[in-house]
Formats: structure tokens, C-alpha cells, sequence
């Protein structure tokens, strides 16, 4: 095995898998309930298509993941094996470490596209009008391959689009991408940021007003950061907000 350590010991074992790059993050997708390659390729953007189909592969391989066609479906859909559900306390415990623990971010981390698909899965759809919601975002200074995205709340189901949905925006949102982030993660406080514009809100005054009580915010956001640094200090300074 090319990236064997030589060792008994099982977490080297563990590792020789698991610490593959990538190979974390996508078990963490189909964990999370994404069964379809896109589904998961959106939930990890910037790994190459080549590269998922190899880790999926391997996790088939290595007994975590297996993969089955559904009735009327073309594509394989991958589900979890009683090894793979056994991952998920572990992978959040490691999330809730990094959120803790783990360096600043920098310009390099912000990717608009996992911003995009980890909002959708934390939109609290029931405090939202009856109908088609469309909340656009933008960030300016984001990568200029993805710097805009779209939220479409209908029937209760949220999508996200990378691309213009065809639809026409109920609520506009621009912000600079890392106080957003930063927001999105809890080291800032989301109606503080609003009320000072940094991030910025363009719609019907009611939409506006409701829409802090429609973001979840992060599942890890409730850890608070121990690490010393920047984000440690904005969390301080959310009292003073």
C-alpha cells in the first residue's frame, strides 16, 4: 500500500484512509444526506470530478460507502455502510475542534461555493413567506470565478444556484466575504453587521427586517473559539456590537 505508515496501530490505519486529502470532507457530504455524485460535488467545489470519483471509490473500496441505482435513476446513488455511520460523531467532533482550535481563516479558505451549500442546508424555511423566496448574494471581492449565488426558498425546500436561477430576487444581500464568513461562523454578531452595514441588505423593508431570523448560521457556531487571534477577539468584541 503506497500510503502505508508500516504500523499495527490503528489509528495509523485509521489514517492511512482518512487522512487522504479530500477523503474527509466527502465522507462528511454523504454523512450530511447528498447520495448523488453532484449533490456531493457541490458540497465539496473544489475537488476536480476525477478525483471525487476516485475517493468515492476508495471508500467503497475500504467498505465506508456503497453505491446502488434507484428506480428511474440513470446515475449511482452512494449511501453510508454501519462503518461509515460510525464516522459521523468523529468528523464532528473534528469540525467542532477546528472551529475551536484550528488557524484563522485567510483569503484562500473563502469558497463561495461550500458558503452556498452549507447556507442551504441552514435556512430556516418554516420563518419564511408562504411561497417562492429569492435571496441573491454577493460578494465583490470574492474569487471572480464565483462571487455571486442564489437561494430559492419554495415549499419549504431550499436549492441553491451558482448560476441565475431565472427568477427574480425578493432580497438582495452584499457583503465583504470574510466578515460574512465570519458572521455565518458566529465570531460576529449577524444584526450588529447589518445595522452597520457591512453587510448590506436591498429589498422590501419586511423581507429585511426578517431575514436574520431566516440564517441558522453555522451547525459549529455554538463552539466557541478558544484560539487565540482574530477570531477569538471578534467574539469578545460581539458585546460591545
Amino acid at each position: 500500500m503506497k500510503s502505508s505508515y508500516g504500523q499495527y496501530c490503528p489509528l495509523a490505519l485509521a489514517a492511512e484512509l482518512l487522512c487522504q486529502r479530500w477523503t474527509i470532507l466527502v465522507i462528511s457530504r454523504v454523512i450530511d444526506g447528498c447520495s448523488q455524485f453532484n449533490e456531493i460535488h457541490r458540497g465539496v467545489p473544489r475537488i476536480s470530478p476525477s478525483l471525487l470519483s476516485q475517493r468515492l471509490t476508495q471508500l467503497e473500496d475500504a467498505g465506508l460507502i456503497y453505491r446502488e441505482k434507484q428506480a428511474g435513476q440513470k446515475a449511482y446513488s452512494y449511501f453510508l455502510t454501519e462503518a461509515g455511520e460510525a464516522l459521523d460523531p468523529i468528523i464532528m467532533s473534528m469540525a467542532a475542534w477546528g472551529q475551536q482550535w484550528a488557524r484563522d481563516m485567510v483569503t484562500d479558505d473563502l469558497d463561495v461555493g461550500f458558503l452556498a451549500w452549507s447556507m442551504h442546508l441552514r435556512i430556516d424555511s418554516s420563518a419564511m413567506p408562504k411561497g417562492r423566496t429569492v435571496i441573491e448574494f454577493l460578494f465583490p471581492n470574492a474569487p471572480s470565478d464565483c462571487r455571486q449565488f442564489w437561494l430559492i426558498n419554495e415549499n419549504d425546500k431550499v436549492d441553491m444556484c451558482l448560476k441565475y436561477p431565472g427568477f427574480e430576487t425578493d432580497l438582495f444581500v452584499k457583503a465583504d466575504i470574510l466578515a460574512f464568513v465570519e458572521t455565518w461562523r458566529g465570531f460576529r454578531d449577524l444584526k450588529a453587521e447589518i445595522r452597520k452595514k457591512n453587510i448590506q441588505l436591498e429589498g422590501p423593508q419586511a423581507l429585511q427586517k426578517e431575514f436574520p431570523n431566516w440564517l441558522m448560521l453555522s451547525a459549529l457556531a455554538k463552539f466557541e473559539r478558544k484560539k487565540s487571534g482574530k477570531e477569538k477577539e471578534l467574539i469578545c468584541s460581539k458585546q460591545y456590537s
